[in-house]
């Protein structure tokens, strides 16, 4: 979390596990091993990985979820640029004439 790093959050996993804000991403990775058949019944969401949701419940947080938008908004302003390759071919700058040299 941004805003507070040191905010505790509940573990979707292991309700009694609080973890702070900073810390969740890498608990998250070591609750999931450390509980292989609890993690079997949770999915992650496409739009941020810190997101678990019960696989049950996983297309209505899809609908719902906050980050989606940030996805989105960086799918459209990515189509509105031009691709790479027209960028790197159509360049107009060249390399200024070298002075130097090496053999002398």
């Amino acid at each position: 979390d941004v805003l507070d790093p040191e905010r505790l959050i509940q573990c979707p996993l292991v309700k009694h596990h609080l973890i702070r804000a900073r810390r969740f991403p890498y608990h998250l990775v070591k609750c999931k091993k450390s509980n292989p058949e609890i993690a079997k019944k949770f999915a992650t969401c496409p739009f941020n990985a810190r997101h678990l949701v019960p696989q049950a419940d996983l297309s209505k947080h899809i609908t719902k979820c906050n980050d989606k938008a940030f996805v989105e908004q960086d799918v459209v302003s990515r189509s509105c640029e031009p691709p790479q390759e027209q960028l790197n071919n159509g360049s107009p700058w060249q390399a200024p004439p070298c002075a130097e040299d090496w053999e002398t």
